[in-house]
């Protein structure tokens, strides 16, 4: 997936909250979001089904599409609303994907839901040097909100075509909120006065950082250097308790636990500040190191859940939109929570940090003394004591359930396949497809994200596999009866047929979304949930034993997140010219998946892929 990005356009209406019946002009380029035809979507529904279920299952099930999608049946009549919902909003979906995929899950945010970046360690060891890159860090960050509210910010295009970029004022100053029956998501930025502070954690103390002069002009570095060296001095011991664990709590307990917390006034207080900030910045302790390889692995882990209640996890506040977190020891990356935030905008976030870093501060901090940093206090008393305590039971449980296991395969990277005329994306689903089944001896339902920002309010879109035709490779490849040329021949049709699936989902034609529609249109009608959607097939197709995602990056970072199912796994890779990096999560509990035996086998799989191209003489 290439990105371009050219000069911002002098339009900028876009960064303005605007009414429903307003549209940025920027919006008059991006097309809305298509409902793509019923017929079209139930056969590739159907034909994802063929690689999964045996005849007479496959057979039952299509006669349930059938009679679905039968004239004048329940099937037209809801494509019929979602075309209606289609005319009336800005984007069909969107809406009902983030409340279905995010606010109405009930699972703890760390692992489960929130991605985490990590980037390459930095070049030093040592709390001042920590200090000096967060001040660059938070100039850098606040740098890209100036350009984004000056309309500076370039206009991302995806294959020549623009991209929608409303998600971009929406980073800052939000929030997800918890609730008893779903969350939802604060947005603080859009007021006439938005908010000018941040949140610095360290030592599991909350502070109130102003980053704006009383003039609107930013801080410089300098000055917030001086300012973190103010809060480092506030926050010598670990002996608070860790407020930030509450976060990490099943979305039900944590919604009863945050209503209890704002029963007290400073309370509120200080958990408004912590919502309404711009971000928030966690102030680590060193990562312990052991092995490089290990260590890779130990770094992505503490971005992802903050390493446990004896580590960095108290440093957290897992609803807020966005955490960078920098540890003392050079580790560093971002946390995102997903209901606001995805890939692509945070990845454009990102590489701005890392230009902006490699230039000197040019600006001499003015001979202006700032108020001191504000530390949020809270008021805790018994019943708040005991959710702490549950809390941080829980997400050790949970940590201790999470086996991450990063590394860089150095043999070759994304010029291998693109010099065979293969996408680098599909060669690499089509291998992690290979090294399952090797592990597992079956093949099983996988989504990989497509985004779909080239349409109006567009959010992300699953590519389904495997396909029949990666099913035929699979078991021919290790089957010595069959030639390296045919072998060969199936590989290039498994890759294409992947790459077909790629820019169906890309151009809004994907079958999942589609799919969570129709089952979405019938509830808000008050109709029964179609029977096609209760059948074992459906259950199955959804059951999403491989979570896959692509890091769009051109930088050595490692995204991390935990498995969708129990019995299933995450992987992560990040393509870069000559090498690949992964990052493979799975669960403990379930003795049938080890994140360490699939990364093995995917190692030795993409070996075997490049001796398939590249026969050694």
């Amino acid at each position: 997936m290439i990105l371009r990005r050219v000069p911002a356009r002098t339009c900028r209406a876009w960064l303005l909250r605007v009414s429903p019946r307003q549209e940025p002009c920027f919006f008059s380029s991006v097309p809305p979001q298509p409902v793509p035809p019923l017929a079209q979507t139930l056969q590739g529904y159907l034909k994802a089904l063929e690689p999964l279920l045996p005849p007479e299952e496959l057979n039952h099930t299509r006669r349930m599409v059938q009679e679905f999608s039968r004239l004048g049946g329940l099937g037209p009549h809801l494509q019929e609303g979602l075309e209606r919902r289609a005319r009336l909003t800005k984007n069909w979906i969107t809406d009902w994907w983030v409340q279905w995929a995010y606010l109405e899950s009930r699972q703890p945010l760390p692992v489960h839901s929130n991605p985490a970046i990590s980037l390459p360690r930095r070049d030093y060891n040592d709390w001042r040097s920590q200090l000096v890159f967060a001040s660059k860090l938070i100039a850098a960050v606040l740098d890209f909100r100036a350009k984004m509210k000056t309309a500076q910010l370039p206009v991302e295009y995806m294959r020549g075509k623009p991209m929608c970029m409303e998600l971009y004022p929406l980073l800052f100053s939000s929030c997800r909120i918890p609730g008893p029956k779903h969350d939802y998501v604060a947005h603080y930025g859009s007021g006439r006065r938005s908010p000018t502070h941040i949140t610095v954690v360290r030592n599991y103390q909350f502070f109130q950082l102003e980053v704006y002069n009383s003039d609107g002009s930013r801080l410089t570095e300098s000055q917030i250097h001086g300012q973190l060296l103010r809060i480092r001095s506030q926050s010598w011991k670990t002996d608070k308790e860790p407020m930030g664990i509450l976060t990490s709590e099943h979305r039900h307990t944590w919604g009863q636990a945050y209503n209890r917390l704002l029963r007290d006034k400073l309370n509120q207080e200080s958990v408004q500040m912590i919502e309404t900030g711009l971000f928030s910045v966690c102030l680590d302790s060193p990562v312990m190191r052991i092995s490089d390889e290990k260590y890779a692995s130990r770094k992505a882990a503490q971005i992802l859940h903050g390493g446990g209640t004896y580590s960095n996890s108290g440093n957290r506040w897992f609803d807020k939109t966005l955490q960078f977190v920098i540890g003392e020891d050079g580790s560093w990356g971002l946390l995102y929570e997903q209901a606001t935030a995805e890939g692509m905008p945070v990845t454009t976030l990102l590489h701005h940090i890392l230009e902006y870093c490699e230039n000197p501060d040019p600006k001499r901090a003015p001979l202006v003394p700032l108020p001191m940093p504000k530390k949020l206090y809270f008021h805790i008393d018994r019943e708040i004591k005991w959710d702490i305590e549950q809390a941080k039971q829980n997400l050790d449980i949970l940590i201790n359930d999470l086996d991450v296991y990063v590394f860089n395969f150095k043999k070759f990277g994304k010029e291998l396949p693109k010099k065979h005329r293969l996408s680098p994306n599909s060669f690499i689903q089509v291998a992690l497809q290979l090294a399952y089944y090797r592990v597992h001896s079956e093949v099983c339902p996988a989504c990989d994200i497509a985004s779909q920002r080239l349409f109006r309010a567009g959010r992300t879109e699953y590519i389904r596999s495997p396909t029949n035709q990666a099913l035929k490779f699979i078991l021919a490849f290790d089957d010595p009866s069959v030639s390296r040329e045919a072998k060969l021949e199936l590989f290039r049709e498994a890759v294409e047929a992947y790459t077909v699936l790629t820019e169906q989902a890309l151009n809004g034609h994907g079958i999942d979304n589609h799919l969570l529609g129709l089952k979405l249109q019938a509830i808000e009608e008050g109709l029964s949930i179609p029977k096609v959607f209760m059948d074992t097939a459906y259950g199955l197709a959804t059951h999403w034993r491989l979570r896959t995602g692509q890091v769009p990056a051109n930088t050595d970072s490692v995204m991390c997140f935990g498995p969708l199912v129990p019995d299933g796994y995450a992987v992560c890779y990040n393509p870069q010219a000559d090498h690949v990096h992964f990052s493979i999560t799975a669960f403990n509990c379930c003795e049938d998946t080890n994140a360490e035996t699939l990364s093995r086998t995917v190692k030795e799989t993409l070996c075997d892929l490049q001796e398939l191209l590249e026969p050694p003489v």
